[in-house]
């Protein structure tokens, strides 16, 4: 990846890591609330068994002290009745510590909506810019067998165009591969020259169009600023600054693979390893090139 990419991870994750930091505090401060409005157990307790004093004795008459002390002597020794001591009222807890209040359900709504929403887009993000490891463009790509790929670019007279990888094969005379082998940009593609096949990349190297094939001349043609390119990718005229930029090829197993994880620059101006010219009209009108 490129700087560019590594930066736009680095970026998702140091948001995910702030909003999960925002999300801990939200849950400490709604724990924290909880337990300051909880009463305190000691006092709760404390008043609720505690004795009630009494006021001070009314002044009584003689007759009625001496009917208290006649009754007194009657029932002393007897062991007066005991009252239970009153159970302690269980501690009653606000609304906020019995369940969760309207503002926390949206407060925690809202930070696991952006949390979502941003691990989706982290993961669209590492999805596009992390090259794929098999089956498409980034990664090697196993097309189909030899013998099919040519039979059909021999039946159709066009090239094998596989979407997927986003690359035209087509066949590389064997004539040509010693005429390669002195150009150095061919270097990295000399086995798949030797084993028949040329995988091109299909942007024009001018501007990035996509380079279709034109059926008559047996040329790519784009059709943007009008550059052109042989059979197997060599600038032939119009403003592209070298021939088309291509991919390693080779045969394994009798299948031909494709590794699209490396993009090699095209041959430059003047490559004319296979000699062939236009064998038909035009789909693009020729523009010359140096």
């Amino acid at each position: 990846m490129d700087s560019g990419a590594i930066f736009m991870v680095a970026l998702v994750a140091l948001l995910a890591m702030a909003f999960l930091f925002l999300f801990a505090t939200s849950r400490r401060r709604d724990a924290d609330r909880a337990l300051e409005s909880l009463p305190e157990g000691e006092a709760a307790e404390a008043e609720a068994s505690g004795a009630l004093v009494p006021a001070g004795e009314a002044h009584r008459s003689g007759r009625e002290l001496e009917r208290s002390v006649a009754l007194e002597r009657r029932t002393r020794g007897a062991k007066p009745p005991v009252a239970a001591a009153p159970a302690p009222a269980p501690a009653i807890p606000d609304e906020e510590t019995l369940g969760v209040t309207r503002r926390q359900v949206l407060n925690r709504g809202i930070v696991t909506g952006m949390l979502l929403g941003i691990s989706g887009f982290g993961g669209a993000m590492l999805a596009m810019l992390w090259p794929s490891l098999s089956g498409g463009f980034g990664g090697k790509v196993r097309v189909d067998k030899a013998e099919t790929i040519a039979g059909q670019i021999a039946q159709t007279k066009e090239p094998f165009y596989y979407a997927a990888g986003r690359f035209y094969i087509n066949p590389y005379p064997k004539e040509g591969v010693a005429a390669a082998k002195k150009v150095g940009a061919y270097g990295a593609v000399l086995e798949g020259y030797q084993d028949g096949f040329v995988a091109l990349y299909q942007k024009c190297v001018h501007l990035g169009c996509r380079v279709p094939w034109c059926k008559t001349s047996q040329w790519f043609e784009c059709p943007c600023h009008g550059s052109q390119y042989n059979r197997v990718g060599e600038k032939k005229g119009g403003p592209a600054p070298r021939g088309l930029d291509r991919f390693r090829v080779s045969v394994d197993g009798g299948v031909v693979v494709v590794d699209t994880s490396l993009i090699i620059p095209g041959p430059p101006i003047g490559t004319n390893t296979t000699g062939q010219e236009a064998e038909g009209p035009h789909c693009i009108g020729q523009v010359a090139g140096h």
